[in-house]
């Protein structure tokens, strides 16, 4: 039983599956993904988001706007939450901060200037809505951190989703209400530091995720990701901290119905009835 807690549904690959959603998510489920959260990055794209949810009781969305995305104009706050609420939102984002492209291509990459008031404005939307943040954060980790402290709420929370920082940076964002989120970058043959913070992140502020049809973990680098290889990932997490993948399937899933609140009456009768036998989700 696991949860895909970051995928891009609206934009998969063609040589997925043949380009068909469906097909793709029955691949999928047949390893056991249960849940999908599919992330919108722009206000724009929300709807079409959205429509896949309507069709896949085991998909929600998110809404918010990408800090790399150029848009002919800033949303207000007003703005963001009236998408979120509209469409159902069970998370603002992703938002956050990217400077790495800020020097190779400055033309089109909105400035650090933009990028901040859009992230602080989505923070805030979010805090008022009582919904949780997906932040994508590179090369900016300073900032983030202090546009997270100013102005969210550690008893709502988020997540540093297809998170590339050091532990360090993990644990200050833990301190702070917020989950961390790895990608297939953890199996990458370079990414000791990544799997140093799989080890020692407490397995209660995990996720898992694929950022599909972006990263797709080993065997399968090269080739473009898909929902189904969010089980290479727990894999990988369950290898470096010499636990089964059932634990780690079971904690990130639970992680992810604490996170996001709004996701977990979506969830099936089968999955709440095994988070509520093995302890999680009471109530639920």
């Amino acid at each position: 039983m696991f949860v895909d807690s970051h995928c891009h549904l609206d934009r998969l690959d063609p040589r997925t599956h043949g380009g068909d959603l469906a097909a793709t998510l029955d691949a999928a489920r047949a390893r056991g993904v249960k849940q999908f959260l599919a992330i919108g990055v722009t206000l724009e794209e929300v709807p079409g988001v959205a429509a896949i949810a309507r069709e896949h009781d085991d998909v929600v969305i998110s809404a918010g706007v990408h800090p790399l995305h150029s848009v002919d104009r800033e949303p207000e706050i007003e703005a963001i939450k009236e998408v979120a609420e509209r469409f159902g939102a069970v998370a603002i984002g992703e938002c956050g901060l990217d400077y790495h492209y800020l020097e190779r291509s400055p033309e089109t990459v909105p400035s650090r200037e933009v990028q901040r008031e859009r992230f602080r404005r989505q923070l805030i939307a979010a805090t008022e809505l009582e919904l949780p943040v997906i932040i994508h954060t590179r090369e900016a980790r300073e900032e983030t951190l202090a546009l997270i402290r100013e102005h969210t709420d550690p008893a709502i929370g988020g997540v540093l989703h297809c998170f590339t920082e050091d532990l360090d940076m993990a644990r200050e964002a833990v301190r702070h209400g917020f989950y961390i989120s790895l990608s297939g970058i953890v199996t990458f043959r370079n990414a000791e530091a990544l799997r140093e913070v799989a080890r020692r992140v407490p397995l209660d502020r995990l996720l898992i995720e694929t950022d599909s049809p972006y990263l797709a973990p080993v065997p399968h680098r090269g080739k473009p990701n898909e929902p189904t290889w969010v089980v290479e990932v727990a894999e990988c997490i369950a290898a470096e901290r010499g636990i089964s993948v059932e634990e780690v399937a079971m904690q990130t899933t639970a992680n992810f119905y604490r996170l996001f609140r709004a996701a977990a009456p979506e969830a099936s009768a089968e999955m709440r009835e095994i988070l509520r036998d093995a302890g999680f989700l009471q109530g639920a």
